[in-house]
């Protein structure tokens, strides 16, 4: 795939996921497919993906995640979100429903293989997410 139609398939993949498309999700993912929320501790499968999503959608039930820019590299798309969202939901990271608004920016690092998506790599400031919680 050219550079272009892999930030537009990674593109399509977040319009599903705002939209909590969950099954969308599997025909952008590879069989194969690993989520690694942190850099040790990987979700084997889009269920693991689905899982996590359905988390912050839960806890943050007006959770609003617009790209800021999207860059590509080869088989790689790097994508920078700012995340908003008010904690009125389930539990997040521990904390019980705050009522606090939040905001905080994200990387997403995303490889592709025959025109699927392959592996997601998430960095995040936890502690700030943490802070803005008082927790």
């Amino acid at each position: 795939m050219s550079v272009e139609a892999n930030k537009e398939l990674v593109r399509r993949f977040y319009e599903a996921i705002e939209q909590e498309d969950y099954e969308a999700l599997h025909e952008f993912c590879y069989q194969d497919f690993v989520f690694f929320p942190q850099i040790d501790t990987p979700f084997p499968g889009v269920e693991g993906l689905v899982e996590s999503e359905k988390k912050n959608f839960d806890a943050f039930p007006d959770f609003k995640m617009p790209i800021k820019a999207i860059l590509a590299e080869g088989d790689q798309v790097a994508v920078y979100f700012i995340f908003e969202g008010t904690h009125t939901g389930i539990p997040f990271l521990g904390v019980p429903a705050t009522g606090k608004a939040v905001r905080f920016s994200l990387m997403m690092l995303l490889r592709i293989a025959d025109s699927k998506i392959i592996e997601k790599r998430s960095h995040v400031d936890v502690h700030d997410i943490l802070r803005q919680l008082n927790a």
